[in-house]
């Protein structure tokens, strides 16, 4: 802790860390709220997509991972990847 007093740098870069992943938290809290499992799912994965950019390892998600992430289970998730796999080639 003493670093972050001494270097002002560091300190700024941690505060704004911070601030973001308190957003985050406030984002994801109102969604949970707010939102339909259907519009979660969608969320978490158009936020997985803006993290992937060419060459970035991306992590496999099956269905119960995204299930637990969304709030819902994994067969809600497997009917609502069905609907928008629907919506995009239809």
């Amino acid at each position: 802790m003493l670093s972050l007093h001494r270097e002002q740098t560091l300190s700024n870069l941690f505060v704004a860390y911070l601030l973001v992943r308190n957003i985050r938290y406030q984002e994801d809290l109102i969604d949970q709220h707010c939102n339909s499992s259907e519009k979660r799912l969608a969320r978490i994965l158009l936020l997985l997509a803006k993290k992937h950019t060419p060459g970035s390892v991306v992590r496999k998600l099956d269905q119960a991972i995204l299930a637990e992430m969304v709030g819902t289970t994994r067969s809600r998730v497997n009917f609502f990847m069905n609907r928008f796999r629907s919506l995009l080639s239809g």
